[in-house]
């Protein structure tokens, strides 16, 4: 009788920056290069997602990337940002979650709200007093999922994909 993996989180470190760069580039294609021009969407994975990006963000004090392990193989991430700020979102101290990815292979197997309360907790334990993210208009599924773990629209802003212009939904909800 085999037993379902256990989910671990854990801070992520400069030893990770290679694997979570090519880990989090292939969550973007998978999830976004069948809405998207090819040549935009090499721009921006090569402005977004290489080692040496991830190296930087990882030794940024105000990003904290966490992992989320099954077994030891990664199966999502969140990267927090206190030093973000965004028109529309009110508070003392906005947290952005800059970025929150499950590994297709685990989806609806109840990882996303276990990675979500993880990032809540983090984020209350950087001082935050409101946590918000960008997400595009045209990905109903992780609006419905923001929407499910309390987020709300707020406002909306131009995410660029290489050269195309795509409008974010600014979602938030108070920590």
């Amino acid at each position: 009788m085999s037993s379902e993996p256990v989910p671990a989180i854990r801070r992520a470190t400069i030893d990770d920056a290679e694997p979570l760069s090519a880990f989090a580039r292939r969550l973007f294609i998978e999830t976004f290069a069948a809405q998207n021009n090819p040549d935009d969407l090499a721009l921006f994975l090569n402005s977004a997602f290489t080692p040496a990006l991830q190296r930087a963000e990882l030794e940024d004090a105000h990003r904290q990337y966490w992992l989320l392990e099954m077994d030891g193989v990664l199966a999502g991430y969140v990267l927090l940002n206190d030093r973000a700020t965004e028109e529309g979102v009110e508070g003392t101290h906005p947290v952005e979650l800059q970025r929150f990815y499950i590994d297709f292979p685990w989806h609806g197997r109840g990882l996303a709200p276990v990675q979500m309360a993880h990032a809540v907790a983090q984020a209350r334990a950087l001082g935050g007093d409101v946590l918000w993210l960008g997400v595009w208009e045209q990905n109903p599924r992780a609006i419905r999922f923001y929407e499910k773990q309390g987020f709300s629209v707020c406002g909306s802003h131009t995410f660029m994909v290489g050269n195309d212009p795509q409008r974010d939904l600014i979602m938030r909800t108070p920590l």
